[in-house]
């Protein structure tokens, strides 16, 4: 878990602390191996040997050596650890994504999330990698350096300690700015992720609507987006730079100034009444840009900073809780038998946020093995009931009954295995023909796929075989071999007995729809068969009708 601070964004990966004050505090090595430098130099001015070099020389190898050691082993531990966190994220990320219903109407676009997850969340590493080191470098090392400074001269330390805070207060400022361009430059990505997406999904639709060119140009004007914001993005980062640079070396160059003319004599006071030696001086000299180093340093990973609370904050926002889909992480058994199921639904009671009550206290009862046809006008809630009796959504009241077993939160993911979707869009993933039918289910192979495929009717389509590759979204399949893809599916679920089929004829010609008929109801033989449809004919070869719109009855018509 992460520790934070109020409501802004997570400061400390506690696996990650002693790491980072291991870097840091390896940072505070070079007081010491200043102070060697400074007092061997002296020693050289006042006359000593090659031999009374060898003690300093020995002692400032020594400190380089644990001083590169410690930075070495703190990086490698907390880029480790920094990786494990982000994977914990993300993990936690796709289990909110994946516990919500499909039929969440505030889920985000399935482009957007894709990118979030695998593009922007990128983002967190280097936050957590380089920045939060920096930030507690800059809150050590400072201070450490200023203290020993101020030990031999009040003066140096004033300056240093003056210039430091200007340089915050800048970056603050720009900072403010930084963040909310990530925000926005985080967002024309996501947007552009998505838009892409849908294009590519659609690519057959728009070559026949003759679309690809204007396609194009919004893809053009998409990219010119984002060049734009990374640019902006960019042009804030150098800033911040470039004002730690002004105020760094400015602070510097008085350091070095006053260090200058007071060992010359013409400056005296500034020393606790004593003159500074040529050691001091250099030792104060060696430490001013050690000073400033860690801010500069937090300046140049000051983009990291908005870039990965701009990533944490678009992770969270997917782990926002929205509808909810019963028993997505629950486990799932295989169910022992593919016996078709009763399904009774009373007093169902469902609506979506902020609108009129689809179903209000209604009843149905669909008995093991009937074929049931839900006919309505469009919006009348066909698709809505079939989801309600996958459990793909929560229902706000009622009882719904799969084979005498309540449908809750416990018995969804069960109840769910028994059960097989056939949508009239099924969603086809890049890869082989075998891949998408089995779904990676246990025990479908080659051999079995071929069978689903041949009983489906894609036994005739020659680019349909198991080890045939298929685009992502159906490409190379024609709307009526699409759904009989999702029959070859259900035919490789031979345990379920339940088939839920929501308009699996609709945008298909009258020859191609009434093959897909033949198919549905003879694969649905000796299985429950409910079906969400406007085909009159496909409804009339069915057992029973229930037109939705009006009062569901609770009765087992013959």
């Amino acid at each position: 878990m992460l520790r934070r601070q109020g409501r802004g964004p997570a400061t400390h990966v506690p696996s990650t602390r002693s790491a980072t004050f291991v870097m840091s505090a390896a940072a505070l090595l070079w007081i010491p191996q200043a102070a060697l430098l400074a007092f061997a130099v002296q020693a050289l001015a006042n006359g000593a040997g090659l031999a009374d070099m060898l003690a300093p020389a020995g002692g400032f190898l020594l400190l380089g050596v644990l001083r590169a050691s410690s930075e070495a082993w703190s990086a490698r531990r907390l880029f480790a650890a920094s990786r494990r966190h982000l994977a914990l994220l993300r993990s936690r990320a796709a289990q909110a994504l994946a516990a919500r219903s499909p039929l969440d109407r505030e889920r985000l676009a399935s482009g957007r999330a894709a990118s979030a997850l695998a593009e922007q969340a990128e983002a967190v590493l280097p936050w957590l990698v380089r920045y939060q080191p920096a930030r507690m470098r800059t809150m050590l090392v400072p201070p450490v350096i200023a203290l020993a400074v101020l030990y031999y001269s009040w003066v140096a330390a004033l300056i240093l300690v003056v210039a430091a805070p200007l340089i915050p207060i800048f970056m603050a400022v720009i900072g403010w700015r930084a963040k909310a361009a990530s925000e926005a430059q985080l967002q024309v990505i996501g947007g552009m992720s998505g838009f892409l997406l849908d294009r590519l999904r659609g690519l057959s639709t728009l070559r026949a609507l003759r679309a690809v060119d204007a396609t194009a140009q919004r893809v053009r004007a998409s990219a010119e987006s984002v060049r734009a914001s990374t640019m902006r993005v960019l042009r804030i980062a150098f800033l911040s730079s470039t004002a730690l640079e002004v105020f760094s070396a400015l602070g510097v160059a008085l350091v070095a100034v006053y260090v200058g003319f007071h060992l010359l004599g013409e400056i005296g006071p500034g020393s606790w009444g004593v003159r500074l030696t040529l050691a001091e001086g250099l030792f104060i000299l060696l430490l001013a840009p050690s000073f400033f180093e860690p801010l500069r340093e937090l300046a140049a990973v000051w983009h990291d900073k908005a870039s990965g609370e701009a990533a944490l904050k678009e992770l969270e926002g997917l782990q926002h809780a929205g509808l909810a889909l019963p028993g997505a992480l629950a486990p799932q058994d295989t169910p022992r038998t593919g016996r078709a199921p009763s399904v009774d639904i009373e007093g169902l009671i469902f609506q979506h946020p902020g609108e009129a009550p689809l179903f209000d206290g209604e009843d149905l009862y669909v008995r093991a093995g009937e074929h049931v046809a839900l006919v309505g006008p469009s919006g009348s809630g066909k698709t809505t009931l079939l989801s309600v009796i996958a459990s793909l959504a929560p229902a706000n009241g009622g009882a719904v009954r799969i084979g005498g077993v309540q449908l809750d939160g416990q018995t969804a993911a069960g109840l769910r295995a028994r059960m097989a979707w056939i949508g009239q869009k099924p969603h086809v993933f890049s890869g082989s023909v075998r891949a998408n039918v089995a779904l990676d289910r246990d025990g479908i192979d080659s051999a079995a796929v071929g069978a689903a495929v041949r009983r489906a009717g894609l036994g005739h389509v020659g680019h349909a075989t198991p080890g045939d590759s298929l685009g992502e979204g159906g490409l190379g399949l024609s709307g009526g071999e699409l759904v009989r893809l999702a029959l070859a599916r259900a035919v490789c679920a031979p345990r379920a007995g339940l088939l839920l089929a929501d308009e699996p004829t609709a945008h298909l010609d009258r020859d191609t729809a009434a093959s897909v008929i033949d198919a549905l109801v003879e694969l649905a033989q000796g299985r429950t068969l409910i079906v969400a449809t406007h085909d009159l004919t496909l409804a009339a070869r069915l057992g029973r009708i229930v037109r939705i719109g009006e009062p569901l009855s609770k009765r087992s018509a013959a």
